[in-house]
This record gives C-alpha cells, sequence and structure tokens, in this order.
C-alpha cells in the first residue's frame, strides 16, 4: 500500500510516502514557509500522484483509543479539539479539508497521538480537582507525542535483547515531553489535558504554577486568550532568551555569554531532567531511555550534556556516540540503562494506522450461525 503520511507539529510540517511501510520520499517546510493547506497538499499530490490512502497525525483525538476513517462528522468533531491544541489541532484540519476537496476519493485516515496513552492508569490521568469537575471523565490527562512513543517502543524491542522492556521515551523537539513505556504501554506521561503541560518547551511554557497564572491575570489583567497566547508562543526558550525558541538560536546565544540565553538552557536541561526522575518512577525497573525528535537529531552533542546527572538512574550517553548517524545506542560500554537515539518513526506509524484501518474496513464479516 502507498500512503501519504501528513505530518503537522508546531514548528513545521513534514510529508513522506511510505510504500508497504517503508518510507520512499520525503519533504517538509518550516511553518511560516509551508503556505496554506491546500497548496500543501496539492504538492505532495502531484509530487506522489498514485497513493491508496492519506494518514495524518491528530495530536489530540480526546478519548479515541485508536485510528478512524474520516468524513465530515469526524472532522467536525475534532475542530472542536482545537482550543486543547492550537498549534496542531487547526493544521491537521485543514489539512484533511484539503484532500477532500482535491481527491474526494482517497480514504482519509487520522491516527491520534493522544489513543498511546488511553491506557495510562487512572493514577496518572486524574487531576486532583473538584469530583463535580472531573466525574464525566473529559477533564484528564490525555498525554501527547503518542506516535513517536510507539515507534519507540517498536525499535527498543527490535534492538534490544530484553523481554517486555521498560524505557523512557524523550521526545526533544519543539515540543517536549518525556513518556514511562513498559510492554509497549503507556504508564505516565509529562504532557497532560494540553501539549502545554510538561518541561519547557521552543515556545510553550511547559508546566507553571497555575496560582502564579492567576497572579498574572489578576495584576496585568490579562484575559483567557491574552494569557493562552503568551502560554503557548511567547514562554519557554523563546520568551527566556528573547530569540525566536529554536534551540540553534538559543545555542547561538548563549556562546556569545548572553545571560539570558545561558540561564534559558539550563531551566530547559533541569526540566527536562526533572520529568526523566519523575517518569522512571512509573516502572519497576529501567531498561532504557529513547531520545528522539528534533533536538536528538540534530543537536546530538546537548545529549551528554543532558545526561551527565542522571547517573544516580544508571542513564549514561557518550560524547562520541552521541555524534553518530541513524538510530543508535549512545550509551558506554557495561551501562545499567541502554541510551538510544532513535528518529521519530512518525511517517511509518501514520502509514500502519492506515493500513490497519482500511484492512478493517474491507475484511469479510465471519460467518454466523
Amino acid at each position: 500500500m502507498r500512503v501519504l503520511a501528513l505530518n503537522p507539529g508546531s514548528s513545521s510540517l513534514k510529508t513522506a510516502l511510505v510504500q508497504d511501510g517503508k518510507p520512499v520520499g520525503w519533504a517538509a517546510w518550516s511553518l511560516p514557509e509551508a503556505g496554506d493547506d491546500t497548496t500543501v497538499v496539492g504538492e505532495a499530490l502531484d509530487r506522489w500522484s498514485t497513493v491508496d490512502a492519506v494518514a495524518i497525525r491528530f495530536v489530540h483525538g480526546g478519548s479515541r483509543a485508536g485510528p478512524e476513517r474520516l468524513d465530515g462528522l469526524a472532522i467536525g468533531a475534532l475542530q472542536r479539539l482545537i482550543p486543547l491544541a492550537p498549534l496542531h489541532q487547526p493544521r491537521a484540519v485543514g489539512l484533511a479539508r484539503a484532500v477532500f476537496r482535491l481527491r474526494p476519493s482517497i480514504p482519509v485516515v487520522a491516527a491520534f497521538d493522544t489513543s498511546f496513552h488511553a491506557t495510562l492508569p487512572p493514577a496518572a490521568t486524574h487531576y486532583p480537582l473538584p469530583r463535580e469537575w472531573t466525574r464525566q471523565g473529559r477533564l484528564r490527562r490525555y498525554g501527547f507525542h503518542g506516535l513517536s512513543c510507539r515507534h519507540a517502543a517498536r525499535r527498543v524491542g527490535e534492538l534490544l535483547d530484553v523481554a517486555e522492556p521498560r524505557l523512557l521515551c524523550c521526545h526533544l523537539g519543539a515540543g517536549v515531553s518525556v513518556t514511562a513505556i513498559r510492554d509497549g504501554w503507556s504508564m505516565d506521561t509529562s504532557m497532560g489535558f494540553t501539549p502545554l503541560e510538561g518541561p519547557a518547551m521552543a515556545t510553550r511554557s511547559g508546566s507553571v504554577d497555575p496560582g502564579l497564572l492567576l497572579h498574572v491575570m489578576r495584576t496585568a489583567p490579562m484575559g483567557a486568550e491574552e494569557m493562552e497566547d503568551a502560554l503557548y508562543r511567547r514562554s519557554g526558550l523563546a520568551g527566556m532568551s528573547g530569540t525566536d525558541g529554536d534551540l540553534r538560536s538559543v545555542l547561538a546565544s548563549a556562546t556569545t555569554g548572553d545571560p539570558d540565553a545561558l540561564a534559558a538552557m539550563e531551566v530547559y536541561l533541569h526540566r527536562v531532567r526533572r520529568e526523566i526522575g519523575a517518569m522512571a518512577v512509573a516502572l519497576d525497573r529501567l531498561d532504557a531511555v529513547v531520545f528522539t525528535g528534533g533536538v536528538a537529531a540534530h543537536q546530538p552533542e546537548l545529549l551528554a550534556r543532558l545526561t551527565e546527572p542522571l547517573g544516580v538512574l544508571g542513564i549514561e550517553a557518550d560524547s562520541e556516540r552521541c555524534l553518530g548517524d541513524g538510530d543508535r545506542v549512545v550509551s558506554p560500554e557495561g551501562a545499567s540503562v541502554t541510551a538510544l537515539v532513535l528518529g521519530t518513526g512518525e511517517e511509518k506509524e501514520l502509514a500502519r494506522a492506515a493500513e490497519e484501518v482500511l484492512a478493517a474496513r474491507t475484511r469479510p464479516k465471519a460467518p454466523t450461525g
């Protein structure tokens, strides 16, 4: 099967053609350069004119436990989740609508980051809020970066000779999360009701004392929309350093001795380490730590610095191994926890989701009686 995978992120838009589970073509744009949804889809379909399905990454799927084929009704439901993922969801919805306009005969499948975390135990999903708020089960922790986590779990199972591996998936991109995975299932994760919770990110604040936010809203004063813009687009590395939030920009400023950039890097690394420690206790043992995402791919020298204080957990990274290419082990020989750098593999997971959904739709029903 030939699947066109569309992966809208918070800082980039990636497309890939996946044929029989193997990526055979790629294209990517930073978001300011990507153009509108119709242009992106049109260019992708012109480049790869023969496709059997389109698979789109949706960051938020609500309570959906798996991928699904889209129609107008389903897109309308996913559009209502835009306030919970304002950096990602609008683009995914727009891409789906563009495919329907340009190639209405092609099946479109949505794969949800949140679905991987549908197995989170109640203690990890429940917020300590008034029970009348949480009784319906909607105001809870959902978790994100699920496609990346699912791929990490698959690859660790292939690469390590460990039965039922326990691992942490550290997704380090414009968005940052850490997830504890046992036997291929999510046990806890740093992101919550929205992709705003967790470590500091490129432009997102990560977790902040809600009392501080209430104080700012009262004293600024500031409304909800302005606060949303500040937390999603003007905080994190960008807000702390005065840059665009791209790690390359922050590191460049830090090398000049800029005190704000230096402080931003220390906060960023500290918050990631703190989440790694928190997620580790969700597992009964720790076999592996996976580093994935744009930072792991393009700033590998940062991994040794990140892991330096994590020896208490048995996590180490060899600086020379970090500078290699492709999926690789970066921990030193004899380390008690295997540290790996892996590609996100999201395009493979998107294609797999499309194949599973369409196979289920076309499989003949078993006879009854």
